[in-house]
């Protein structure tokens, strides 16, 4: 017996909430259909985390706190809603493909519970520039950059992708989301990104892109190097899009 389609989409937005972020919301089957509705509506997470964000940020500098102290807070937050989970997984990717190991032999430094030392400087460089990006930019784009951190993963997931392991989250969810979902979803967030500096509309579109064409180099990078992705190079991705737009939303 088959589930209903509705059935399906509710445990994928489940699957969605419970896996990125800290809300606790009750959880649905987790297999791979529903893991397909999870990756396909991750840009939807991501646009919540956003607004939550812009939000605390915009809600501190109105009280009076100073610019990048309202950035650290909101970055702070944003690790906190998502449990950590992202930086955890660049850090333990950059430990990895910073050995020059491929295989096996890569996937069991990503499995070890310490960080190495490629990875604490990712970690410290990714938050310092999140904060000083922030510190500069209004509630919209900030928005936009969380969302195009989570349309990362809707890339990542798209069919062909291979997972690096047989088992885990980079396997239940690899090659899940078809391609025309991930075009759909990347027109859209490049759509809602014009706004951002109405007297540049190209710059919000353009940060979408740059943040996409980055995380396919680094899906190439991994497939290559690992065999294929892992929950860790999911939030990897996540982190370098997320970051990438944020730096490409700075510039003037």
């Amino acid at each position: 017996m088959t589930d209903a389609p509705g059935s399906r989409f509710t445990d994928g937005v489940r699957l969605a909430v419970t896996t990125l972020t800290v809300l606790p919301v009750r959880g649905g089957r987790v297999d791979r259909p529903a893991a397909a509705v999870a990756m396909s509506v991750a840009p939807l997470i991501g646009l919540l985390l956003g607004l939550t964000l812009a939000g605390l940020h915009e809600g501190l500098r109105a009280l009076g706190g100073p610019a990048l102290v309202a950035a650290g807070v909101t970055v702070a937050a944003g690790a906190l809603l998502t449990r950590g989970l992202h930086l955890d997984g660049l850090a333990d990717t950059v430990d990895a493909l910073g050995s020059y190991r491929s295989g096996p032999s890569a996937l069991e430094i990503m499995k070890k519970p310490d960080i190495g030392p490629f990875g604490v400087v990712a970690l410290a460089t990714t938050v310092l520039i999140q904060a000083a990006a922030v510190a500069t930019l209004g509630w919209w784009p900030i928005v936009i950059a969380w969302t195009t951190g989570r349309l990362a993963l809707s890339l990542a997931c798209r069919r062909g992708v291979p997972p690096a392991r047989p088992s885990g989250l980079g396997a239940m969810v690899a090659a899940t989301v078809p391609l025309p979902v991930v075009l759909l979803a990347a027109t859209a967030v490049g759509a809602a990104a014009i706004p951002a500096f109405p007297d540049r509309p190209w710059q919000g579109p353009l940060a979408v892109a740059i943040a996409l064409a980055a995380v396919f180099l680094l899906l190439r990078h991994a497939t290559r190097r690992l065999g294929g992705i892992t929950g860790d190079v999911l939030g990897a991705c996540v982190e370098l899009a997320t970051t990438l737009t944020l730096i490409t939303l700075t510039l003037r």
